[in-house]
């Protein structure tokens, strides 16, 4: 039986990220999304009902809730999912502090109902292929890794709540940051420890636009770096070890394909990478490129379906959640003291 999906907004988020996936996986329904002003969703997806309300989605017959709504919100909307007797599917960061975290997770337990975060970026072929670096044993013993997410927009963004502070957090620590962070996670587990230092660069920015955080390993350097204001490409990823280092430029196409080009996703392999932009591996058995583990966020949905349908565990836990959010509460309590921070 196919799991009816409601979706919170349809935004960036709804168009690009979540709709096109749910409605092209066999396993979900695309049964109601909410639009309090536009009506774009009908254009693309006739069958769908529009709601003016995140209260009106509740009452609709849906299984699933998405909430891909600004950041303050998540928390409220979650709760009352979950109140509702609904699976939630959050967009990162989660919520804006670990005590909300904490306090929806022990909801979601309580209820028996599925709780995850929409971390998408696990499943880009730039962290795929450093995965399969890893495992292959190519480094030897990895010493470190740095990720970075770097863009040049100077300019402040015309979504006024992504530039506003307000009273929860907001900026590149929530936004990309939070990625950097959780693929570390998925690769190495929770760290030691937090240091961390925040900056705002653009002309009248209110909010970080610069993140640096370093994650305390035993003998293992992890560092992100996210900036706004960078205009020659850096690497996406480098990673280093005894006997090797794998090097990788570029982000994974699938944003812009779906956001520019009109792609569609499928079930299976839909956007290959061209072999000019394959990464490089140099160890012992030489200097090569080595192929792109193609990408496909479906993979996250196709995940969502077996933990409703088989008793599969999400591919985002309860745990790896909960160190995320504690990893983002320590990047701003290091910014603010200048220390590190134990987790």
């Amino acid at each position: 039986m196919r799991i009816k999906t409601g979706i919170a907004g349809f935004g960036l988020s709804g168009q690009v990220f979540h709709a096109p996936f749910i409605h092209a996986n066999p396993g979900f329904e695309l049964t109601a999304v909410v639009e309090r002003r536009t009506k774009k969703a009908f254009a693309s997806y006739p069958d769908v009902r529009s709601v003016a309300s995140f209260g009106e989605l509740l009452e609709q017959d849906v299984e699933l809730v998405v909430v891909n709504t600004p950041d303050a919100t998540h928390f409220d909307f979650c709760r009352r999912a979950l109140e509702a007797g609904k699976h939630v599917v959050v967009e990162k960061p989660f919520v804006t502090t670990c005590a909300e975290a904490e306090s929806l997770v022990e909801l979601a337990e309580r209820k028996g109902l599925m709780l995850t975060v929409y971390q998408n970026r696990r499943w880009d072929n730039d962290f795929l292929t450093v995965r399969q670096v890893l495992e292959t044993g190519a480094l030897g013993r990895v010493v470190e890794l740095q990720s970075s997410f770097q863009r040049y927009r100077p300019f402040l963004a015309e979504s006024v709540w992504k530039e506003d502070p307000g009273e929860t957090r907001v900026g590149i620590t929530y936004n990309l940051g939070s990625h950097l962070c959780d693929q570390a996670v998925a690769l190495f587990g929770k760290p030691r420890g937090v240091w961390a230092t925040l900056g705002r660069l653009r002309d009248g920015s209110r909010i970080d636009d610069y993140s640096f955080v370093e994650l305390l390993y035993p003998e293992l350097k992890v560092s992100l770096r996210a900036s706004m204001l960078v205009r020659e490409e850096a690497p996406r990823f480098a990673v280093h070890g005894t006997a090797g280092s794998y090097v990788k430029y570029g982000t994974d196409p699938q944003e812009n394909a779906l956001r520019y080009e009109n792609a569609t996703p499928d079930d299976g392999v839909w956007i290959v990478e061209d072999e000019r932009q394959w990464g490089v591996l140099h160890n012992d058995s030489g200097r090569c490129r080595y192929p792109t583990v193609p990408g496909n966020y479906m993979r996250f949905y196709d995940n969502v379906y077996r933990v409703l349908r088989e008793g599969d565990e999400p591919a985002v836990t309860h745990a790896e959640m909960l160190t995320d959010m504690k990893i983002l509460d320590a990047v701003f309590e290091s910014d603010r003291t200048g220390n590190a921070v134990s987790l």
